[in-house]
């Protein structure tokens, strides 16, 4: 959690000021960070887990077993769908960890969160 917190400082987030950051564990331990950049054209704005899993497969990464979110403090903040779908290409079995409203952090499995996801191939895991 604090790397993903780490990771939310460098947010861009001038219209919703929900900023966000996530750190992704790399099964060789390497840890890739992320966080959201919006744009004035809203549908163009990344969320920090696409952003942490996008620096992770440009360094070469494709296995992935946890990933941290920190959004604003006192706020929830799992994994919009986008971005299940998205980590569920490379990791159906990510563990997800994230604060909960009262700060307390939760974990799910991106399974739990995402039960139907596509699979590559057009199937569903």
């Amino acid at each position: 959690m604090a790397e993903a917190e780490r990771a939310r400082a460098l947010a861009y987030a001038p219209y919703s000021r929900f900023r966000v950051g996530a750190a992704l564990l790399a099964r060789d331990g390497r840890t890739f960070r992320g966080c959201n950049v919006e744009n004035a054209s809203y549908g163009l704005t990344i969320c920090a887990e696409r952003a942490a899993l996008c620096n992770a497969v440009a360094g070469g990464a494709r296995e992935f077993v946890a990933i941290a979110v920190a959004g604003p403090r006192g706020r929830s903040a799992p994994p919009c769908g986008a971005c299940r779908q998205a980590l569920a290409e490379f990791a159906p079995d990510l563990v997800i960890h994230f604060r909960e409203r009262g700060g307390r952090v939760a974990r799910r499995t991106l399974r739990a969160l995402l039960p139907a996801a596509f699979a590559p191939g057009g199937r569903r895991r």
